[in-house]
C-alpha cells in the first residue's frame, strides 16, 4: 500500500487541466512518465518533453471547450478516471504511480459516446 494520495494526485491532475496550468501537470509526472493514448490511433509519449509536446495544445483546447469530472474511482494499482470536453466527448484514462508518489503511466481512450464526436485527448 502507497503512502501518498493517489486520488488527491488525480483531483490535482483535474484541476490542472480546467486551469490549463501546464507546468503544475507536468510536475505531477514522474521524469520517466509514459502517457499512451489510443483515441486517434496508438501514440505514446515519454518524459517531460513529450508529454509537453502532448498536453500544450490539448490544455488550451480543453480551456475553451470545457473540461468536466465525470466518474473517479480506485482501480487495481491506481486510480480510473473518466472527464469530459465541451460537456460531452468522454475520455477515460487510467494512472499508476510511481513508489514517490507521482504519476508513472497514464492511458488515455475514448469512453462509451457517439463515434462521430471523435476525442480530444
Amino acid at each position: 500500500m502507497s503512502d501518498f494520495d493517489q486520488m488527491g494526485i488525480v483531483v490535482d491532475w483535474v484541476d490542472a487541466c480546467r486551469k490549463g496550468d501546464l507546468a503544475t501537470l507536468l510536475d505531477l509526472y514522474a521524469d520517466d512518465a509514459q502517457l499512451e493514448c489510443t483515441c486517434n490511433g496508438a501514440q505514446r509519449y515519454r518524459g517531460r518533453n513529450e508529454l509537453e509536446s502532448y498536453w500544450r495544445p490539448r490544455l488550451n483546447a480543453f480551456s475553451s471547450a470545457g473540461f468536466g469530472l465525470e466518474e473517479i474511482n480506485p482501480a487495481p494499482h491506481g486510480i480510473d478516471l473518466e472527464y469530459s470536453v465541451a460537456g460531452s466527448l468522454r475520455i477515460h484514462a487510467s494512472f499508476r504511480f510511481s513508489p514517490e508518489g507521482k504519476i508513472h503511466r497514464t492511458l488515455c481512450e475514448p469512453a462509451q459516446q457517439n463515434p462521430h464526436d471523435g476525442c480530444a485527448c
